[in-house]
């Protein structure tokens, strides 16, 4: 859509290309003043008021009353040789009016051109604005269309990324109230003190992640804040490690691409018989963002309905939104270890 901005400088296009079109004939004349105005006037600035009132009668009314409705195309065409016929005995009627002495008639004897030759040439003469002003129309229609369409995906792109966010935030409280329960019977002051620290993190995520990007430190305080609370519930039997770069103040990056990641390792990485491991690691080498997670590789029970396996296909989704052709997301087991990591260029 154009705005009030555009549409002035469309406009102060259209007055410099007449001036020169105007100037440029009586720049180049020559001759006494007053021959010289009088032959611009009748070779150069009558037939160009001519194509300037054709050009405008199609851009600014014929083309969009006739030519995008198909049934009237007929009637455009009609209208224009009116139009074109009418041009042509203006100026014939003109040119024996006020310039005869500059379109002087052929002596007896010279037949000279037909008439029929002149009057073709300035039929197509006319025609030469009216296909300039389909050209022009038929872009500028295009650009609007264009524009409205991208302004559409625009729109559809906000909500779908709105829409798996809001999926994001009741998946990551399931998860952590499935830790609170586990909590109630076992410690009633661990699960107050839980309680508090998600208050803290849903705090985050109802009220500062609703922009498309946050600070990153902002995204590690929330992801330490999320670890520590899971740690409460594990045994001595699981060590945690995670290590965040400290100097990313500048780095802005869209909320909530890895907690993903962080929930799946203690989802799928903890084990109540056997001793295991969680490690969480973000490097920051220029542009480049590295997020890596390892762990004991546990599957779940099928049984097991804790969480629907949202998370991750709700990153891979918002990944390729957010971020096309700018991330790589890989996962793999080796030697019973879990990798997954996730890659973002943020330049």
């Amino acid at each position: 859509m154009f705005t009030y901005k555009s549409k002035n400088i469309t406009l102060l296009f259209h007055v410099l290309v007449w001036i020169v079109l105007f100037s440029f004939p009586y720049l180049l004349s020559s001759g006494s003043q007053e021959q010289a105005v009088i032959r611009v006037v009748a070779h150069s600035w009558v037939p160009l008021a001519m194509y300037a009132l054709i050009f405008y009668v199609n851009y600014l009314y014929l083309i969009n009353a006739f030519v995008f409705n198909k049934k009237k195309i007929v009637l455009f065409i009609v209208v224009n040789i009116v139009l074109i016929a009418s041009c042509v005995w203006f100026r014939e009627t003109l040119n024996e009016l006020f310039f005869q002495h500059v379109f002087p008639k052929a002596p007896k004897g010279d037949d000279g051109p037909p008439v029929s030759l002149f009057i073709y040439v300035q039929i197509l003469s006319f025609l030469i604005p009216i296909l300039f002003a389909l050209a022009l129309k038929i872009t500028e229609r295009w650009i609007k269309t264009e524009a409205a369409r991208k302004e559409a995906e625009n729109i559809k792109l906000e909500s779908e990324l709105q829409h798996l966010k809001y999926q994001l935030q009741p998946h990551f409280f399931f998860n952590s109230l499935n830790n609170i329960y586990s909590l109630v019977d076992i410690s009633p002051e661990q699960a107050k003190s839980t309680i508090h620290s998600l208050s803290k993190l849903m705090r985050y995520l109802l009220y500062e992640t609703n922009t498309e990007k946050v600070p990153l430190e902002k995204e590690i305080d929330f992801m330490e804040k999320y670890i520590e609370l899971m740690k409460l519930r594990l045994t001595d039997k699981t060590k945690v490690n995670y290590q965040f770069p400290d100097h990313v103040q500048s780095i802005l990056i869209s909320p909530l691409l890895f907690i993903s990641l962080v929930e799946n390792a203690f989802k799928h990485g903890v084990s109540a018989s056997q001793e295991c491991f969680i490690e969480f690691e973000m490097k920051l080498v220029e542009d480049n963002l590295t997020f890596t997670s390892k762990n004991f590789n546990y599957p779940k029970n099928v049984k097991d309905k804790s969480g629907s396996g949202i998370g991750l296909e709700n990153l891979k989704k918002r990944l390729d939104l957010l971020y096309p052709k700018k991330h790589e997301f890989n996962f793999e087991v080796v030697d019973t270890i879990y990798i997954s990591t996730l890659s973002i260029n943020l330049a």
